[in-house]
């Protein structure tokens, strides 16, 4: 099912908005150096949840980051209900998860690149056919 132009505004909405939020959180918390991107957001029919995924750099922090971000996410949804009072009546409840989509390109890549290349062994390619 395709998304609605309302709920693709509450999205996009809420996706700037919580980019702000968490990255000067990030910056007054003391994590100097991390990156805290919010991929995409999407909004339920309802308008009652918001489904946030994240992407963090370094890879490394990702679990605990987003164990922190979840922990506070009354904070963060108060934090934003306060910018956005002016277009939305109710805040839709928040579910932070992570987006490992950059980790898998890198794999594929590395693994595209890697040792096993059909081009400079071709015995490889006897390995990979069906039966």
């Amino acid at each position: 099912m395709e998304e609605s132009q309302r709920q693709k505004k509450i999205a996009s909405l809420l996706k700037r908005d919580l980019v702000d939020v968490l990255q000067s959180s990030a910056t007054q918390g003391g994590m100097q150096g991390i990156i805290i991107s919010v991929s995409k957001v999407r909004v339920t029919v309802d308008l009652s949840i918001a489904k946030a995924y994240l992407s963090v750099f370094p890879n490394n922090k990702g679990k605990e980051l987003l164990e922190g971000i979840k922990s506070n996410a009354h904070l963060i949804k108060h934090e934003l209900s306060q910018r956005t009072k002016h277009q939305l009546r109710r805040m839709p409840q928040l579910e932070f998860f992570m987006d490992d989509s950059l980790e898998y390109i890198n794999q594929i890549e590395k693994s595209l690149k890697g040792k096993e290349n059909p081009i400079n062994n071709p015995d490889l390619l006897s390995k990979r056919k069906k039966s």
